[in-house]
């Protein structure tokens, strides 16, 4: 096993995944890439080896309780404010034969993905370096995925105009939040119904080490997003719908 990733090994196997020693080592090389890249760039302020394992890599495994039938070979899935990568890149290696694409606005941390897709030796990945606002308007993306992903990015009212558009009908966004949310999703319920989407379930996460009131919430994606959405840059976070 590779050094140090006992914990994400054993932890990961309460949500049904059981990683092998190759998806380990790849999981140690992202570790140690990222606490030395976040010296010049600044992605993340958690980049100790325990908790990297639980805070990033096994908290994006939780997109999983969202999925009953878990994550197939043909599913696309767009990462929207991939950020240093959670929690598109650790699905990847953990189910390498998804369709992977990270949206992500900032240049910096865009390469440190382009890098870390590189150094993993990743294929069926794309980069995009953009604000989801704009890229959700390029027609080889609208529309287009099965699953859209976010961690941290904005309240639901907001994520769902970034998200929804790039959602084919029938997808899903799952969004990684924390719990005493119940405001947030009430004043969602307007932007849903404009944009196309429903909220699903909103599922509390119950696994070792994650046990600071963490839920998981899904928004189907129930028709096709009109055309004006998402609106210009900084424009859904300034006025949510």
């Amino acid at each position: 096993m590779a050094e140090g990733m006992e914990i994400l090994a054993q932890s990961s196997q309460e949500l049904g995944i059981f990683l092998t020693p190759m998806q380990l080592e790849q999981f140690q090389v992202y570790h140690e890439e990222l606490a030395e890249w976040n010296q010049r760039v600044n992605l993340t302020s958690v980049v100790e080896r325990r908790e990297v394992q639980v805070k990033h890599f096994l908290d994006s495994f939780t997109v999983c309780l969202a999925l009953p039938g878990g994550l197939n070979s043909s599913i696309k899935v767009v990462d929207v404010g991939a950020g240093a990568g959670f929690p598109g890149l650790p699905l990847k290696i953990a189910f390498p034969e998804i369709q992977l694409s990270l949206v992500e606005s900032v240049g910096k941390k865009a390469a440190f993905l382009e890098h870390m897709v590189s150094v993993l030796g990743l294929s069926g990945v794309d980069v995009y370096t953009g604000r989801a606002e704009t890229l959700a308007h390029e027609p080889e993306l609208r529309e287009s995925f099965d699953l859209a992903v976010t961690r941290g990015v904005a309240k639901l009212a907001t994520l769902a105009e970034y998200t929804l558009p790039f959602c084919r009908t029938g997808g899903k966004v799952v969004a990684l939040k924390h719990g005493g949310i119940e405001g947030e999703l009430a004043a969602a319920a307007h932007a849903l119904e404009v944009l196309g989407g429903r909220l699903g379930e909103v599922r509390p996460v119950d696994v070792s080490g994650l046990t600071d009131n963490r839920v998981v919430v899904t928004v189907e994606k129930t028709g096709i997003t009109p055309e004006q959405y998402p609106r210009r840059p900084g424009m859904p976070a300034k006025r949510p719908l």
